[in-house]
């Protein structure tokens, strides 16, 4: 690869930064929207009548729709646009947004899971490549890693503020909406559709790309093309080590970060007085997402200090975040388990960009989104199963033997990024 250099906001040109200034106002909108029922859809879907296993099946229907139309849809946004996939996207959304808040019914519940998995998967691999051809566009040979991270800071800010006015709208609001005999928690899914008709406006107006053939015909090319777009993605990542230990080290991150992510709600509410046990989890679930951003905002600054080595970055963030994960699984007592969960959620926000940088160094613009998608399927994979393993083992043993499992994974992960960057220092691919 090419040697880049030094990202710095003031001296990049005037089209870069309003560049980056258009993306995080987009970022931001679209993760407030979904923020907004992140912390009241257990309650949401619990106020529906629906039972745990009803939710853990609609759940399932959003992880497997997401993950049958990953690589598809990425593969589409190479072939006809990234602009005109997302709003596909955003149009999903809307779809998922309506049925939940039109129904009580499982089956159109569940119709409305595979809506959000359906939009999921069109997101996924669109804005981000588009981000990233047109910031080099504007800005040759500079490091896009300190703009990633900018994003990515815009990205959880969106969506800690989401969950916080999320949590409190059916609060604040419990009179109107009981009086029209309405769920209280339907305020943040009406909320949530609002912003998105902003966040369909904004993208139409502000996300300028080249324009693609769009008809018909040049669709039916697209969809027709997919598989071997799909196979050819795939012999990409197995031709170039590089890029297969990248990901190998990505899905093993997932598998021990994501069982944290979904199962600490319930190993710290026994440590919480019961009166406000639910109150506090909302609350952390917001500290969480700030942390996250707080952790993108100092991801160039790590980066720095290890001279923009970014697989290097990886590694000694990695082994951090394993260190971080053991020492959670052992707390026994709240104040000890908040200021633990803050530095692993800010290690998170801190690991995102290191990791695009390097895949966004090893494809070329005609695969980028299909690359994001197939690192997006991975890495789902890679967390189901570590969700799979992790509930087993907790079930068997305890959620302490999870975790500690979990940061096994992490360090298995920073040696894999410690090859990469002998690999990437050689420039092999």
């Amino acid at each position: 690869m090419a040697r880049e250099t030094e990202f710095t906001y003031d001296t990049i040109t005037p089209a870069a930064r309003r560049h980056i200034r258009v993306f995080q106002l987009h970022q931001f909108l679209d993760r407030f929207a979904m923020g907004l029922t992140v912390a009241v859809v257990a309650l949401a879907l619990t106020d529906r009548g629906m039972d745990l296993f009803q939710i853990s099946l609609l759940f399932g229907v959003y992880s497997l729709t997401t993950m049958a139309m990953e690589l598809p849809f990425g593969g589409l946004a190479d072939r006809i646009g990234r602009k005109p996939v997302f709003l596909a996207a955003v149009v999903a959304s809307l779809m998922s947004l309506a049925l939940f808040l039109s129904t009580s019914n499982f089956a159109v519940l569940a119709a409305s899971f595979g809506c959000i998995g359906f939009g999921r998967a069109l997101r996924s691999g669109t804005l981000d490549a588009w981000f990233v051809e047109t910031f080099r566009a504007a800005a040759p040979q500079v490091d896009v890693q300190p703009a990633l991270a900018m994003a990515q800071w815009a990205n959880a800010m969106g969506l800690a503020l989401g969950a916080v006015l999320g949590g409190l709208l059916p609060d604040l609001m419990r009179a109107t909406g009981g009086g029209f005999g309405i769920s209280i928690y339907d305020v943040s899914y009406a909320a949530s559709f609002a912003v998105m008709l902003i966040v369909l406006v904004y993208t139409m107006l502000a996300i300028h790309e080249a324009p693609r053939p769009l008809s018909a015909r040049a669709l039916g090319q697209g969809i027709g093309s997919l598989p071997s777009v799909m196979a050819e993605a795939g012999l990409l990542a197995v031709r170039h080590p590089s890029l297969s230990m990248l990901l190998a080290a990505l899905a093993l991150f997932l598998m021990a970060t994501n069982p944290v992510e979904v199962i600490w709600p319930t190993y710290a509410k026994p440590m919480l007085d019961a009166g406000y046990a639910n109150s506090m989890i909302g609350g952390l679930t917001a500290v969480y997402f700030f942390s996250v951003a707080f952790g993108a905002s100092l991801a160039a600054r790590i980066s720095r200090l290890f001279k923009r080595r970014h697989a290097v970055t990886l590694a000694a963030l990695f082994t951090a975040l394993a260190a971080v994960q053991l020492a959670l699984a052992l707390q026994g007592g709240i104040v000890g388990f908040v200021v633990v969960f803050v530095v692993f959620a800010i290690l998170l926000g801190a690991s995102e960009t290191p990791a695009s940088s390097i895949l966004h160094g090893c494809v070329e613009d005609r695969q980028r989104s299909t690359l994001l998608s197939l690192r997006s399927l991975i890495q789902q994979l890679g967390a189901a199963v570590g969700l799979v393993l992790a509930g087993a083992i907790a079930e068997g043993s305890s959620t302490t033997v999870a975790w500690s499992v979990g940061a096994v994974c992490l360090l298995v992960a920073a040696v894999l990024c410690v090859v990469l960057a002998r690999r990437l220092a050689a420039g092999t691919r």
